[in-house]
């Protein structure tokens, strides 16, 4: 395995603040706020719905442009992708496209084969490298001034919901609505970049570490069949086959019977039954990924 250290990885003070304190709040709230039966169902229903727009909104359609829907569907989704603290859309994006341009190589922006398992994990979000995007990736998003709005004023939406859930309920709700939630759903989805690159099945020869893991599947709405998404990435459905359960499918299938989003790209048979491979390769060795176009 090789590992790189380079200057701009030095961890980011300002960064580090939220990750590290949203979650040791979540934890001293939840054991000191008086407990009520109904915060944990708040908590894991906001996590899947907030997990939903993430997965549907943030990947498949922002970065992988896996369907298409109207401006304002498509602010919805921009909209609630900001609730899960993840940035901006067109950071996200910018950062996703890298992923798979360079998967496992030195300029993958998260690599548990290059830099390790934590740097993969969270750590690729507290150093000053990948503070900034690369525009020109995005080009296709900026061109709507909502979205470059919502890539400035990422901040608002979570704030909004915070004070929202302490104006229903109080500090309890504010805790397990809120910062529960958001931890969850933060390791949630980093584990798609740090463990779906080291552990799992291997069903197609990718030339990176992805793996196919149904755990991580069911964790985060179908984004675990990572060795699929990295096999066919333009897809709106990543579990290829019925018993591979992909929830944010089948919920994009359904709002595609309603209308709101449309031309949701299949994964054709050909590459479905292409590239397998008979084994998996070893977790810590990474073979360069082919230029994207």
């Amino acid at each position: 395995m090789v590992r790189l250290r380079r200057p701009d990885e030095t961890l980011d003070p300002i960064l580090l603040i939220p990750h590290v304190g949203i979650p040791i709040a979540a934890l001293i709230g939840a054991v000191l706020v008086p407990f009520h039966w109904w915060y944990p169902p708040v908590a894991v229903g906001l996590y899947f719905v907030r997990m939903l727009f993430l997965t549907a909104g943030y990947h498949r359609y922002f970065s992988h442009r896996a369907f298409k829907t109207s401006r304002p569907f498509q602010l919805l989704l921009g909209l609630v992708g900001t609730s899960c603290m993840q940035r901006g859309p067109l950071w996200w994006a910018a950062q996703h496209r890298a992923h798979h341009r360079y998967a496992d190589t030195p300029k993958d922006p998260h690599s548990p084969l290059v830099r390790g398992l934590f740097q993969a994990h969270m750590g690729w979000l507290l150093v000053r490298r990948t503070d900034a995007y690369d525009a020109a990736t995005v080009h296709d998003l900026a061109l709507s001034p909502e979205l470059r709005w919502l890539e400035r004023h990422y901040a608002v939406v979570p704030a909004a919901m915070a004070i929202a859930l302490y104006a229903a309920g109080g500090v309890g709700l504010l805790v397990w609505g809120f910062l529960v939630s958001t931890s969850l759903l933060w390791h949630g989805t980093y584990c798609i970049n740090s463990i779906a690159h080291r552990y799992g099945s291997v069903r197609y020869a990718t030339g990176d570490g992805s793996r196919n893991n149904w755990a991580l599947a069911l964790l985060t709405l179908g984004e675990g069949w990572h060795n699929n998404h990295h096999h066919f990435r333009s897809s709106a459905r990543q579990g290829f086959f019925w018993w591979e359960v992909d929830v944010t499918y089948y919920v994009l299938r359904a709002l595609a019977w309603t209308g709101l989003v449309w031309d949701l790209r299949e994964v054709p048979r050909s590459v479905r039954e292409s590239q397998l491979v008979a084994r998996p390769a070893s977790p810590d060795r990474a073979a360069p990924l082919p230029a994207a176009p």
